[in-house]
């Protein structure tokens, strides 16, 4: 992690844990906000307007996180307007690194090796961690944001005609149900997963494993009879719920010990993460081989840095349901 700017503790994924060994994660620091005329968003101050060609995204595709970004980058049609580079996969001592893995890149503006060149670079005394989406202002020199959440919102309404707006993410009448769905399933699923992963004790495993398969049956019984989340289209709530999905089998199942079921064992649900994975907009973010790599790549639950062979995932990438 950063300490005062200064590259000092090496990556770890326990960001934190409380006496019960249960997982803290980092609240995010940047918080500011890209709007239309660059006034002041919810948080953070004013002064970032929407422009083309002034933001630079950087991802890495094994994180759901920042996949959130990428999905509505993409399905807001903001591809021209926003720039993005991509990591490695592989979580080293220094955390996320450019490089020349098939599918990641180099850093274009500063020629950095590492993200959290970024940070300092941003903010010369930052302490914390090093997270990824980050939302660079190449204007202004610094972070915009490093929040997915606050970032699929910006990308949905901050652009306005910049973006395509016949596509709307967070419709005003059905806010106060994504966000409902949202909350729920961010403590229980999203972040249930690394609860579950990177417990350091049986009993907050077992708790956070139990939220993990209770947020599964909510899904499976939610989508019965239903395309989507809320709604007759997607929504970010959907976008929110798919990333932790499709990493699911492939990753969480094995590596945090999420394996009571698997997500074919949930005929809805397996339904549903198909329908959204063959979205083109959606399926042209998600990278099974970064994925893998990345999470295996934790010395911390896998030492010796083995990679499974499987699973088999064709019954998510074919068609059909």
């Amino acid at each position: 992690m950063l300490i005062n700017g200064k590259w000092s503790k090496n990556f770890h994924p326990v960001q934190s844990s409380d006496k019960e060994g249960k997982f803290l994660r980092q609240a995010s620091q940047f918080r500011n906000w890209i709007t239309p005329n660059g006034s002041a968003g919810p948080t953070g101050k004013a002064g970032f307007t929407a422009e083309p060609d002034r933001y630079h995204l950087y991802v890495a595709l094994i994180c759901p996180w920042a996949s959130r970004t990428l999905m509505a980058r993409k399905l807001k049609k903001l591809e021209n307007i926003i720039s993005v580079s991509v990591v490695e996969p592989f979580l080293g001592s220094q955390c996320w690194a450019f490089g020349d893995y098939p599918g990641s890149d180099h850093e274009p503006l500063y020629n950095y090796t590492y993200i959290h060149q970024l940070y300092s670079h941003a903010a010369s005394d930052y302490t914390g961690q090093v997270t990824v989406p980050l939302l660079w202002d190449k204007k202004r020199q610094t972070i915009v944001n490093n929040e997915s959440a606050d970032i699929i919102r910006m990308l949905n309404s901050g652009f306005a005609n910049l973006a395509d707006n016949s596509i709307d993410l967070y419709p005003e009448s059905l806010r106060s149900e994504i966000d409902h769905i949202n909350h729920y399933l961010y403590d229980s699923f999203n972040n249930g997963v690394y609860q579950a992963g990177f417990a350091t004790s049986q009993s907050a495993y077992e708790e956070a494993v139990n939220k993990v398969f209770k947020s599964l049956a909510f899904l499976e019984q939610r989508l019965k009879g239903r395309s989507f989340l809320v709604g007759d289209r997607i929504t970010e709530a959907d976008i929110r719920t798919f990333v932790t999905l499709i990493r699911f089998d492939v990753a969480y199942y094995g590596l945090f010990k999420t394996n009571i079921a698997q997500v074919r064992d949930y005929p809805n649900v397996l339904a549903y993460t198909k329908r959204i994975y063959h979205i083109p907009e959606v399926s042209n973010t998600v990278n099974f081989d970064h994925i893998k790599q990345g999470y295996y790549s934790v010395k911390a639950l896998n030492p010796a840095g083995i990679v499974p062979k499987g699973p088999d995932i064709s019954f998510l990438t074919t068609q059909g349901v």
